[in-house]
């Protein structure tokens, strides 16, 4: 037991490592640009660019993943009742009832109700369990080594952010120190320190550049596409079957529902995100079917509170 939390706490202490790397690299670059290439004419610019990305990189590492909400959780009894039951498909009938008073549309691969062992929850849609974090989390999109944080629906704005501003904090130093190393290839800069930093900070911004570039492009096409990144590798099943474009409800509402309704938010990495990560549009379904319309009831009769209502609300008008 004790060799178990050691292993734990070394885990979690080298889990710290990339975000160390990265923010090593980044304290360099401004002490290079600021300090010893000193560019007065740029500083302003750069000054922008280093804290959007400082502020989009600290929001993506130290915001929480949203975790299933009680309503999920099993009741006392019902976790008796299921911890009692040996026969897998009684279990399995335990959840469907339980289920059926919950707005949840996918199953796993078998078709039984998603549900945690470890969490003891039933998985809301997009839900998945995080072995790193040891929860689950809401509309979980991947583990990121480098921000040592899950991200998904509570950061997954934030995330995106900080590839865009990394992308531009990069463009802007490789641009403005370009000139300086070529002086520095035809022998007119001074020898000095500064001919380090300038070919160092050249090498590294293009190479996080072109990195970035690629995750970045691929994320968009995610959220085009209302994907998560498990999503993209293996399909949310539905009851009647894998579809990979269930929760694809159109490239504006896709859109609003990463970024939010205000447009001029969607540049700051302040929480805009629609709904409360438990419930999601659904491409095929129209009111006259939603399911959730039916429970609608039940839901609220076992205690809904007013948000959980208006969530509802939401999605009834969203679908």
């Amino acid at each position: 037991m004790a060799l178990s939390r050691a292993l734990r706490c070394c885990q979690r202490v080298f889990s710290w490592i990339p975000v160390i790397i990265i923010s090593s690299v980044v304290l360099w670059s401004y002490y290079a640009y600021v300090f010893e290439l000193c560019f007065v004419a740029y500083l302003l610019i750069f000054h922008v660019c280093f804290i959007m990305f400082c502020w989009t990189y600290w929001k993506a590492i130290f915001t929480p993943p949203s975790t299933p909400s009680k309503k999920f959780h099993l009741s006392y009894s019902d976790k008796e009742r299921y911890e009692m039951e040996e026969r897998p498909d009684a279990q399995k009938q335990i959840l469907t009832e339980i289920a059926k008073k919950l707005p949840i549309f996918t199953r796993a691969q078998s078709g039984a109700v998603r549900f945690c062992d470890r969490c003891q929850v039933i998985k809301p849609d997009r839900c998945h369990h995080c072995s790193v974090c040891e929860t689950c989390v809401l509309k979980m999109d991947h583990h990121c080594p480098w921000v040592n944080n899950c991200v998904g629906f509570s950061n997954y704005k934030f995330f995106l952010l900080f590839l865009s501003y990394s992308m531009i904090y990069c463009v802007f130093i490789a641009s403005t120190v370009f000139q300086y190393f070529l002086k520095f290839w035809v022998g007119d800069l001074p020898n000095g320190p500064a001919k380090f930093h300038v070919l160092f900070l050249l090498f590294v911004a293009l190479m996080f550049f072109v990195s970035l570039m690629f995750l970045f492009g691929y994320h968009c096409w995610l959220v085009a596409k209302n994907r998560s990144t498990l999503e993209a590798f293996s399909a949310p099943v539905f009851q009647n079957g894998p579809d990979r474009n269930g929760f694809n409800v159109g490239l504006s509402r896709n859109l609003r529902q990463v970024f939010g309704e205000d447009k001029k938010l969607w540049f700051i990495p302040v929480f805009t995100s629609q709904g409360d990560g438990h419930y999601f549009p659904l491409r095929t379904l129209c009111e006259s079917e939603n399911p959730l319309l039916a429970n609608e009831g039940k839901w609220m009769e076992d205690g809904g509170s007013d948000e959980e209502s208006a969530v509802v609300s939401w999605l009834t008008l969203a679908s």
